[in-house]
């Protein structure tokens, strides 16, 4: 049993409890930062109750699983690209809250415009509102995370925030999976009931408050112009996006995981529930992740979580056992938390202030990118050669990957 202020005597939880006695979250986790997460929790609540009905409904009012692929394109490639863009003009004009509110209520709004009209143009204009809101927020809402912090509580700080987000992920998946249950086949009055959430993040948006910063020399900001701070980045940032950037073409969508447990078996409800259950584990572990990170080294921690989500895609490929799913999905989470806001903080870490957001714009404009051709490589893998090929290539090239980690020297963490 767990007893307040004496450590558990659990050894492996020792060292969590010490930690988080020792650095008092209350101490670390300011206003902006609990702010900032119960807004994204709110976001991603709303996000994750269409999550999983997003493709039935589409189908249901008539689209094709080619128009489906295409609509999610185009909406990913405008999130991805609008990024880079948004960020550089966060910086540039040193402002974040604006960037912050606005592009939280684009998505908000984006909610129930999708059961207003059912024409085609009108649904692609509404996932690009959607995309759009996220690509604006991004860069200015993570450099607002970073100005928040110390290099020393960085992690901690992502991992606090991933963790409150990624509860969002399990409570609307589980809300949706009930609401449906009553109520099979509303799906319009679910798009509904997501604005609720999302307009209580509206709210609570305006809460925040902008800090003084510096705005960068005044220069033309264009679309694409995050590719100069690429050319021009330091090359430890340059170094450590690459690595990032060849994981991401080799990170295909979750959707293959959860169709490799589809055709292994599992039903439509088990198939949603570790969905659920891995977004439960990861919002539960990406906090001490985060902890961990900033005490034993962020570098270490992310490596950790790549030899996880090596042995996440290799089990997979090779499970025939219903039940060991979960175990693979367990390690998922694991992989998740220690990977996902550990790789901000460092990319953080080794960026200077007055640019981060161009930085972690510029990141994930090329992240999409390679989001987008990761899926598409996948899928062709598995078409030709099999399930198995699929998740065994990616498995083996993560571990090559790993290799690539471990020659970026540690001292590339520092804050500069």
């Amino acid at each position: 049993m767990l007893v307040l202020n004496k450590a558990p005597v659990y050894p492996g939880l020792c060292f969590f409890w010490s930690k988080f006695n020792e650095t008092t979250v209350l101490k670390y986790i300011t206003k902006t930062i609990w702010i900032l997460s119960f807004v994204s929790l709110l976001t991603d609540t709303a996000s994750e109750m269409l999550y999983p009905v997003m493709p039935i409904y589409l189908k249901s009012i008539g689209f094709s699983i080619v128009l489906i692929g295409i609509l999610e394109g185009f909406a990913e490639a405008i999130a991805g690209l609008s990024k880079g863009y948004f960020g550089k003009l966060s910086d540039h004009s040193g402002k974040r809250v604006p960037f912050v509110q606005f592009g939280y209520a684009l998505s908000a709004i984006s909610k129930p415009m999708m059961a207003f009209f059912t024409f085609p143009v009108w649904i692609l204009f509404s996932r690009f509102t959607d995309r759009l809101g996220k690509g604006i927020r991004t860069g200015a809402r993570d450099a607002l995370l970073s100005d928040e912090t110390t290099a020393a509580t960085k992690a901690t700080v992502f991992g606090f925030h991933r963790s409150m987000d990624t509860i969002g992920a399990v409570i609307g998946p589980t809300f949706a999976l009930l609401f449906l249950y009553a109520y099979p086949g509303s799906y319009k009055m679910l798009f509904f009931l997501a604005f609720i959430p999302g307009l209580t993040a509206i709210a609570t948006s305006f809460l925040l408050k902008e800090k003084p910063n510096n705005p960068l020399p005044s220069e033309k900001v264009g679309f694409f112009s995050f590719f100069a701070y690429w050319k021009n980045s330091r090359p430890e940032y340059r170094k450590l996006i690459t690595g990032l950037l060849f994981f991401a073409l080799i990170n295909s969508s979750d959707i293959f995981l959860l169709l490799k447990a589809k055709e292994a078996g599992l039903s439509d409800i088990m198939v949603i529930g570790i969905y659920i259950f891995y977004n439960l584990v990861y919002a539960v572990m990406a906090f001490p992740m985060g902890i961990l990170a900033d005490n034993k080294g962020i570098k270490k921690v992310f490596i950790f979580g790549l030899f996880f989500f090596s042995m996440v895609y290799t089990g997979m490929a090779f499970n025939t056992n219903l039940y060991l799913f979960f175990a693979i999905f367990f390690l998922y989470g694991v992989y998740a938390s220690a990977t996902e806001g550990v790789s901000k903080a460092w990319i953080t870490n080794i960026s200077v202030k007055t640019e981060t957001a161009t930085a972690i714009g510029t990141y994930t404009a090329f992240q999409s990118i390679c989001t987008m051709l990761s899926s598409s490589i996948m899928g062709l893998i598995w078409y030709k050669f099999g399930s198995t090929t699929a998740l065994s290539v990616t498995g083996i090239l993560t571990m090559i990957l790993v290799v690539y980690f471990v020659s970026i020297p540690a001292d590339s963490q520092r804050k500069l």
